[in-house]
């Protein structure tokens, strides 16, 4: 089972920038769908931005669009996050998350099929608050 763990969460003033990164424990041989995830006190966990290990598929949701970026290190087993021109409204736990994407299934990583319940392997969470 591969794990997950996340950091570079802190606070940062609206308009600012922050990086997230996530590291697996283990090479990830087999194709993988992995994201971000976030979730505000009192809101469900929702997708902010998914991307396939084996590329092709990246997923911004509407929120995030033109401001996240989601790139990955496959060698380093490592996903970043990177938030630009953050708003008081992105203050959330960020989760990353990972689902195994068998061949033949890399619908599972677009819209449509990019709800928590889809993914079973999380990190522990980093938090971002953005004051305004």
């Amino acid at each position: 089972q591969v794990h997950l763990v996340e950091s570079g969460g802190g606070s940062v003033q609206s308009v600012g920038s922050l990086s997230l990164t996530c590291a697996a424990s283990r090479y990830l041989y087999s194709s993988y769908c992995m994201g971000w995830f976030r979730q505000a006190p009192g809101n469900e966990r929702d997708v902010a931005v998914t991307n396939s290990t084996g590329g092709g598929n990246t997923y911004y949701a509407d929120s995030v669009k033109g401001r996240f970026t989601i790139t990955q290190d496959n060698a380093k087993n490592t996903l970043y996050l990177q938030m630009n021109s953050l708003k008081p409204e992105d203050t959330a736990m960020y989760y990353c998350a990972a689902k195994r994407l068998p061949t033949g299934t890399e619908w599972a990583c677009r819209q449509g099929s990019l709800y928590p319940i889809n993914f079973g392997v999380w990190g522990q969470g980093t938090q971002v608050t953005v004051s305004s």
